[in-house]
């Protein structure tokens, strides 16, 4: 039989429970008053922020604290930055996060790049200008190549990866090989003639970063033509600090998971339109291509 007294005491039990847990709250948010958010970089620092902020203020209401963009120089700066713990979120390729694993930040991935079609994955491409007489890898030798960053998956560590079974060293086989920085960095200097070619991420005719730099008029992508394409990718990961608490993990892992259906608009504008809702991952996902970039620290340490 349930007796006033009882009743209660069940009262004063889920007020010390919900206290309890609002109080667990307001300690993580004393420690995290702002979360840092980094991407690493495929275009220039104003497209980025602008292409993103509406998917910080998502963010920021849904974890009940303030998500700041921050924009890097280079994929390195995100590796750093997770690391040192001073960047709390990180969107990374797939090779930038396995270096992050390699290096030691101490880092889960928890949502992944999902297709349109549901797939997982992209490829590396070279881009040549479409009336060069350029029609394979091979017929290179001797110009010069755009890569994109050492830590950029399809933009270096793929190529040199894919190159190394073809019996060619990057550095010895063009005349010159130069960093661009960012793939669409990369791409224009393809259409401007600084390279003859270079390398680039493209899932699709109309999901690549050349074609968002055409669709912005930074060059014209319908002068480009794809010499050679690699096995797909992994598409890259967001990946939280593991020191933070579980509560707060929970928060930006769910917040990210239902953007697509919480946040459409925000989410459509993040992702250029071209991506599904994200899906869980886990770094077991990655191993192979923590297995690729250990592979390529190798070959660069005997070239």
């Amino acid at each position: 039989m349930i007796t006033r007294r009882i009743m209660l005491a069940a009262t004063a039990a889920l007020a010390l429970v919900g206290a309890a847990s609002g109080a667990l709250a307001q300690e993580w948010k004393s420690k995290y008053p702002e979360l840092t958010f980094a991407i690493v970089p495929a275009e220039n620092a104003a497209d980025t922020t602008n292409r993103y902020q509406p998917f910080m203020d998502y963010l920021s209401k849904e974890i009940g604290v303030p998500v700041k963009l921050r924009i890097v120089n280079d994929y390195a700066a995100v590796v750093q930055g997770q690391k040192e713990e001073t960047i709390h979120i990180g969107y990374y390729g797939a090779a930038s996060f396995a270096r992050a694993i390699i290096v030691g930040a101490n880092v889960t991935p928890f949502a992944i790049e999902v297709n349109k079609d549901g797939s997982k994955g992209y490829y590396s491409v070279v881009y040549v200008k479409k009336d060069s007489p350029y029609q394979k890898l091979e017929d290179l030798k001797g110009k010069t190549l755009g890569l994109v960053d050492p830590n950029s998956t399809s933009g270096n560590n793929v190529p040199r990866f894919e190159m190394s079974k073809m019996g060619i060293d990057p550095d010895k086989y063009f005349s010159k090989v130069v960093y661009a920085g960012t793939h669409e960095n990369a791409a224009i200097g393809v259409a401007q003639g600084t390279f003859d070619a270079c390398f680039n991420a493209w899932t699709n005719d109309t999901d690549s970063d050349a074609y968002q730099a055409g669709k912005k008029g930074l060059l014209n992508f319908s002068d480009l033509r794809i010499i050679y394409k690699s096995q797909s990718i992994l598409n890259g990961p967001i990946a939280y600090l593991n020191s933070m608490p579980d509560e707060l993990k929970a928060k930006i892992k769910d917040a990210i998971l239902k953007a697509a259906e919480k946040a459409p608009e925000a989410f459509a504008k993040a992702t250029n339109g071209t991506k599904a809702p994200y899906a869980p991952t886990s770094t077991e996902e990655y191993q192979p291509t923590i297995n690729l970039v250990k592979f390529v620290d190798e070959l660069k340490k005997k070239s």
